[in-house]
């Protein structure tokens, strides 16, 4: 955490992912350092959620970084100076906790003196992790998957049910009624960055809040990246076409197949040897990190870890049911007061509680991309998503964001690169390409 220093009104909040500690997010926390001094921006790297608190689900992860923030909002203006603006960035699952948290920062009026500048999310599962792949193996993932990472594995793989809803927790975060996209929508720029290729932690479709994903097979189509950023982001308002298909020759067919031969000797031996003794290891561990994770869960719920829990649970988290909280305690107050015969009428809702238009996977909000994939001509097969994921693809196009689809090629897992989390790596050079242009984007 940086030292309360400078006359800086702008908050700026990195929350990092699952298994994650604030060093992953060094890298960005220096590119924005090395751009704006301590005079234009305050700098709160989260830690709350370091290493294995990120088991303990998003709610929790969410309360404690609201309480963070907070308590960091709260130290700045004993320094002398007042918070106006605040930004948000998360990273992979830090994108569902910072969402979460914005909604209870909403809740609790926040928004109210403070202006919400920049959202973003980079690699973030914004639809879960569930294998949106039909047949027995996908199943069998989806199934293991949700039991292995605790409280946050059963949020991801949308097997929980929050609270008394009877919903998905991430079902619920994208609900157009909620104080979570009622908060988001605060924000005057969302901007999200997915990875096409290589990302085995979070795939494209729930980065990019997609129902399609056109990069499954590069062959077969043509990318349109931006310009000055070395072929690595792609234009967001037509980054890919299809190709038209060419039978290769029959001497590279032959290639191919010889390669595939070779390098599916390797595999052979880490589906028979390794990944056994692996999924042993990694079983006894998850089941282990269980137990720790519900322990750490119970002491977070009874208030007894400083955060209180209790005035972030007791608040609707429907808008609807705050609006009916909110006349309860006015009529209250009015009764109390032995007020007039009739009371004056309540002034009309901010246009921040207005109702918000749920969005159509072909349509621009505020001159955002919302659509599937921008151009409007292409089309591309849906992917076996469910109901609610759907829905929540439909939700979050309503607030809508900037979607800038990255294409990283010098590392087979792009997860850790895009957000050049070991800077120290030469294959992370597209990623310090991916954080340049996030810092030109960013609004002071």
């Amino acid at each position: 955490m940086e030292s309360i220093s400078g006359k800086a009104d702008h908050l700026v909040v990195l929350v990092h992912g699952m298994w994650g500690q604030p060093s992953h997010l060094e890298y960005l926390s220096k590119s924005l350092r090395e751009t704006y001094d301590q005079d234009q921006i305050h700098i709160l790297v989260a830690k709350s959620n370091a290493n294995t608190h990120t088991y303990d689900g998003i709610e929790t992860g969410g309360e404690r970084i609201t309480h963070e923030i907070e308590a960091e909002i709260k130290k700045i203006e004993e320094s002398g100076t007042s918070i106006r603006k605040l930004s948000v960035i998360g990273y992979s699952m830090g994108g569902l906790v910072a969402r979460y948290a914005i909604g209870l920062l909403y809740s609790a009026g926040l928004f109210k003196t403070v202006e919400a500048v920049n959202f973003t999310t980079f690699a973030t599962p914004h639809l879960g992790v569930r294998a949106p792949i039909t047949g027995k193996a996908s199943q069998i993932w989806n199934v293991l998957g949700a039991r292995t990472l605790s409280t946050s594995g059963q949020q991801m793989f949308l097997v929980d049910q929050f609270r008394d809803t009877g919903r998905p927790l991430l079902h619920v975060l994208a609900d157009p009624n909620s104080i979570f996209i009622r908060g988001l929508s605060q924000f005057h720029h969302r901007t999200l960055y997915a990875n096409i290729l290589n990302d085995r932690s979070v795939v494209y479709y729930t980065a990019a809040i997609s129902s399609t994903d056109p990069y499954a097979n590069l062959d077969t189509v043509q990318l349109h990246p931006l310009t000055d950023t070395d072929s690595v982001i792609l234009d967001p308002s037509h980054p890919v076409s299809h190709k038209t298909p060419t039978i290769p020759p029959l001497l590279s067919r032959l290639r191919s197949a010889a390669t595939t031969t070779v390098t599916s000797i390797p595999w052979a031996f880490f589906l028979t040897v390794l990944l056994p003794v692996g999924s042993i290891i990694f079983l006894t561990s998850a089941g282990i990190q269980t137990i720790k994770s519900a322990q750490r869960r119970k002491l977070h719920d009874s208030g007894k870890t400083g955060v209180q829990v209790e005035k972030y649970r007791s608040a609707p988290f429907m808008v609807d049911e705050l609006r009916s909280v909110a006349d309860r305690v006015y009529n209250a107050a009015a009764n109390t007061a032995g007020g007039e015969e009739y009371l004056p009428t309540p002034p009309p809702e901010e246009a921040e509680r207005e109702p918000l238009v749920k969005g159509s996977r072909e349509t621009l909000v505020e001159g955002k991309e919302v659509g599937d994939e921008a151009g409007g001509v292409e089309k591309w097969p849906t992917l076996a998503l469910t109901k609610e994921q759907f829905e929540m693809i439909d939700a979050l196009d309503g607030v809508g964001f900037t979607k800038y689809r990255v294409h990283i090629t010098t590392v087979r897992h792009s997860h850790a690169a895009i957000v050049v989390r070991t800077p120290w790596r030469p294959g992370f050079g597209q990623g310090r390409t991916v954080v340049k242009h996030w810092i030109e984007k960013f609004v002071v």
